[in-house]
């Protein structure tokens, strides 16, 4: 059975335009899917965060209304609460790729505060881009990407296909008129092949061995994919 890395976010907040402190940290759903089918197929995970922090679900994403209804968000909340791993998560400054089959990042506000600016996340996604080894992202996750740049000033993951939570999602969410920048315009103008899809809908795109959700629908399909490639 295999070894995934989970690298989640370990702000709690998200700096508007305004700078003003929104409250987030991790999306539920999208930890929470992929963990559940990772589990079920064997696999063991690993978290690791900035620092070591524990990281902060965004309450927001345990609300009914984002998880078809209260009977489903209690059910998030408590396959979450289950999540040992999430409770004591490694030091990403420590942590080696190459002792991982796959690498995972779920999204929330919380990567567009630290992963879009870390730079050991950033050495992290280009190692494993390279290695040929799995590599999954999601919904604001992308944003990690931004940090991934090689010596020569480039950044790792020009020229991919690749998907995020998107521009039309983010001013439908109501943030896209007070966030200091948008994920899919930043991830178009470090050389990606942004691939939108339909707002909210299950949206993943695969470009060797990277593999992108576009929004938290996407993360249990893009599980399954991350699967594929581990079979």
């Amino acid at each position: 059975m295999g070894k995934i890395l989970f690298v989640v976010t370990g702000s709690d907040h998200w700096t508007l335009a305004d700078g003003t402190a929104h409250p987030t940290g991790f999306w539920a759903e999208e930890a929470v899917a992929p963990y559940e089918r990772f589990k079920a197929a064997g696999h063991e995970i690993v978290v690791a965060t900035p620092g070591g922090v524990v990281p902060t679900v965004d309450r927001g994403s345990l609300a009914p209304e984002f998880n078809d209804g209260q009977e489903n968000a209690d059910r998030v909340a408590k396959v979450l609460d289950s999540m040992t791993e999430l409770k004591r998560p490694l030091r990403l400054e420590d942590v080696d790729p190459a002792d991982y089959d796959v690498v995972f990042y779920p999204g929330g506000h919380g990567p567009m505060e630290d992963l879009a600016v870390n730079a050991d996340s950033g050495r992290l996604l280009t190692r494993v881009l390279e290695s040929g080894r799995p590599l999954g992202i999601v919904c604001h996750a992308p944003a990690a990407v931004l940090a991934a740049t090689k010596d020569d000033g480039t950044n790792a993951f020009a020229g991919y296909r690749l998907t995020g939570f998107t521009n039309a999602e983010e001013s439908q969410a109501g943030f896209a008129d007070k966030a200091k920048w948008l994920l899919q315009d930043r991830l178009v103008e470090i050389g990606t092949d942004f691939q939108e899809g339909g707002p909210w809908a299950p949206h993943v795109v695969v470009d060797r061995n990277l593999v992108t959700g576009q929004n938290p629908a996407s993360a249990a399909p893009l599980a399954d994919e991350l699967l594929k490639k581990l079979a």
